[in-house]
Order: structure tokens, then C-alpha cells, then sequence
């Protein structure tokens, strides 16, 4: 028995060593294999609001130069290695003497464009660190400058993928008044340019007409076709009655409290977390459809429960909007154009329903037994799957 013992143990030393020498390989390994991995492009395109602009190129002088590219995991892979090696091991004056003969072809593949229209680029400074670690990839600073008009609302990146697959962001700059604005980042993989980038956060300031015209157009977007919640819990004010006034009262309750509500959460005055406010949006709906089986004419609690759903609504409306973003020199004018939109996506639900299903049920009743209940039933069913998933959702989020 003694003897298995200490055989197991050795056995298990043995298996112990094995893997400390496997992950100890594994660690140099990895380390001397991802050391000179082919890296995309990194570029920030800062824009000011006194008329110049400013590209930062990240990138590897030595890989552009020979021809690699992200269709490599590593410059080995290249049949321009030896070339990409003799680079490597300049010092940083000595590349940045062979890099000068490339300036011109660099500055003609890539491309800015403002508003549609390109701008010829101009390089003001290049930093290259010195070797260091000849199999790590050393990443240079090229930087571009240049002027443009006060005017531009948006702009345009494109990076040749011969060089290599880049990503971009943009940065407005209002140095004056401390005021500055990031984009997310794009990443462009497939040759491509990439989408407009809006300068109008910052910038530009737009006219107000224009601003109205584009959140209005936003809030109806989000009402349709985007709003299916919103449609749904609409068409189930609709469908308690055939009559105007049950109709307009329920709309306008609806109405006055997602207008309260949306203000309130887009001036930070009031806040609840999408984990909260989804889950019990859909249960508004399950409830608006279930009531109406049941309901057969409009009741002062009716009233004041559509009123405390619309405020409820009103908050998911803002999460909506403060993703779309607000231009801090017009918030309250976007807030109106917005909310006009919604009231707009609302008023077309409710004229095609009266106009489109109204006048082929004249009758109370039949209205009530072949349009009402089966539509709220379906109305129900969806709140009622809605606040299930969302609920599940929210609780795995935490």
C-alpha cells in the first residue's frame, strides 16, 4: 500500500511538471509568436471649431512600406518579411530618411473628404520611436493638418486596406468655450469608406428649422416603424371603444404624461434604468389589452392608469432620444421636434385605425366581439411574452 502511495505521488509530480514545462513553453512561445502580429491602424481625426482640423495616424512605417497588411496574422507570413526586418532595425532617423520617398504615395491613397468633397493632405510632423526590441512592432505618429471651412456638417475617412485595416474616430473641438464632442469608433475592414461622421454636435450649429425637421423626424421613426411597443399599446387605447371622446381622452392622458416625463428624464431630473422601465412598459401593454376583453366603456381609473403608463413610456422615449444624441446649443428645441414627432407617429396610428377599421363596424357590438377581443387578446399575449423575456433579460443583466 506504501508503494502505490508514493508511486501516485510521483506520478503526480510527474503530471504536475509536465504541465508547469508545457505552460511555461506556452508563455515564451506565445510571446516570441504575437510579437510582430500585424495591428490596424489606429486614427483620431480631431476637428476645431476655429476651422482646422488634425489627423493622428498610428501606424507601422515599416509594414505599410513593404506591403503589409491585415490579410496577415503576422509579418512572417509575408513574403516581404526579409524587407520588413531590414526596416525594423533602423534607427529612427534612418527610416524616417527611406519613409520620405513614401510621403507622396501615402498622402495620395488616403483620403479625407468634407462634406463629399476631398482635401488635400499634408503631413506636419512623424515621430518614430527608435527600434527597442527588434520583435515587437514599433508604431509611429504621422500626423496631418490642414484648414477647412466653419460651415462643413460632416466628414469622411478613407485608409487603403493595402496598408492595413484601420479604426477611426472623430473628436470636435470647441476650445473657446471647453466644449468638445468623441464619436464612437469605426472599424473598417473591407476597403471601405467610412460612414459620415457628423460634425454638428458641437462644430456647426444648425439652423432651428433644421433641427426641429430632424427630430421630428427621429420621434416619428421611433414611432413607426421602430415603436412596435409604442404601436401596440396605442392600438389598444384604440380598441376600447369606436367612439371619439373615450378615444381623445385616453389619447390625451396618454399624451400629457410621456411629455412630462420625457422632459423630466432629458434634464436629468428624473431617472429609472431600462431594466426597470422595459419590463414595465410591456406590462402596460399586457395590461391595456387584457382590460379591453373585459372593459366595455371608459372609467376614470382607465384615465389614470393610461396616464401613469404614459409616464412610464415617456422615460423609454427618453432612452431613445439620449441615444440619438442632443445638440447641446439647441436641447430644447430638439426636445420639441422630438416629441412632435412622437405625437405625429401617434396621430397617424389612430387615423388609420378609426378611419381604416371604424367604419366597417358601425355596430357596438360586433366592433366589441370581432375586432376588440381578439385583437387585445393578441395585444395581451405580446405584453404579456414581452414582460417575461425583458424581465429575464433584466434579471441576468443584474
Amino acid at each position: 500500500m506504501l508503494i502505490k502511495k508514493q508511486l501516485l505521488h510521483i506520478a503526480i509530480r510527474k503530471v504536475h511538471f509536465a504541465i508547469a514545462l508545457y505552460l511555461m513553453s506556452a508563455f515564451f512561445g506565445a510571446k516570441y509568436t504575437t510579437a510582430d502580429i500585424v495591428k490596424p491602424a489606429l486614427v483620431e481625426i480631431s476637428v476645431y471649431a476655429d476651422g482646422h482640423y488634425r489627423i493622428e495616424l498610428r501606424a507601422s512605417i515599416e509594414a505599410i512600406m513593404t506591403g503589409i497588411n491585415s490579410s496577415y496574422k503576422k509579418t512572417q507570413d509575408s513574403p516581404f518579411a526579409d524587407a520588413y526586418d531590414a526596416l525594423r532595425v533602423l534607427q529612427a532617423a534612418q527610416l524616417r530618411e527611406k519613409f520620405n520617398p513614401f510621403i507622396n504615395e501615402l498622402t495620395r491613397e488616403i483620403q479625407l473628404n468634407f462634406d463629399n468633397q476631398p482635401v488635400k493632405l499634408q503631413i506636419t510632423e512623424i515621430q518614430i520611436p527608435e527600434p527597442g526590441y527588434t520583435r515587437v512592432p514599433r508604431n509611429s505618429l504621422i500626423v496631418f493638418e490642414g484648414t477647412i471651412d466653419k460651415q462643413v456638417k460632416q466628414l469622411s475617412w478613407y485608409y487603403p486596406a493595402r496598408f492595413s485595416d484601420n479604426a477611426v474616430r472623430v473628436r470636435q473641438i470647441d476650445a473657446e468655450h471647453e466644449k468638445w464632442h468623441w464619436s464612437a469608433w469605426q472599424w473598417l475592414r473591407k476597403d471601405q469608406t467610412s460612414d459620415a461622421f457628423s460634425l454638428q454636435e458641437v462644430f456647426t450649429e444648425p439652423p432651428i428649422l433644421e433641427v426641429i425637421a430632424d427630430y421630428t423626424l427621429a420621434g416619428f421613426d421611433h414611432i413607426i416603424p421602430n415603436g412596435l411597443d409604442h404601436i401596440l399599446f396605442i392600438l389598444g387605447i384604440f380598441l376600447l371603444s369606436t367612439r371619439l371622446k373615450p378615444l381623445a381622452w385616453q389619447a390625451t392622458m396618454f399624451t400629457l404624461a410621456h411629455s412630462i416625463t420625457l422632459s423630466l428624464a432629458m434634464f436629468k431630473v428624473v431617472s429609472l434604468p431600462a431594466s426597470i422601465v422595459e419590463p414595465l412598459i410591456a406590462l402596460s401593454i399586457a395590461y391595456i389589452g387584457i382590460e379591453n376583453i373585459f372593459a366595455h366603456k371608459l372609467k376614470t381609473s382607465r384615465l389614470a392608469l393610461v396616464f401613469a403608463f404614459g409616464l412610464l413610456h415617456g422615460l423609454g422615449f427618453a432612452s431613445v432620444l439620449a441615444d440619438f444624441g442632443m445638440p447641446e446649443s439647441a436641447y430644447a428645441t430638439a426636445l420639441v421636434g422630438f416629441n412632435l414627432g412622437v405625437e405625429l407617429g401617434q396621430l397617424a396610428i389612430l387615423t388609420s385605425a378609426y378611419f381604416g377599421i371604424t367604419y366597417w363596424f358601425k355596430d357596438k357590438k360586433k366592433f366589441h366581439n370581432f375586432v376588440t377581443v381578439p385583437g387585445s387578446v393578441v395585444i395581451g399575449i405580446t405584453g404579456l411574452y414581452w414582460t417575461w423575456d425583458r424581465f429575464s433579460w433584466a434579471a441576468i443583466s443584474g
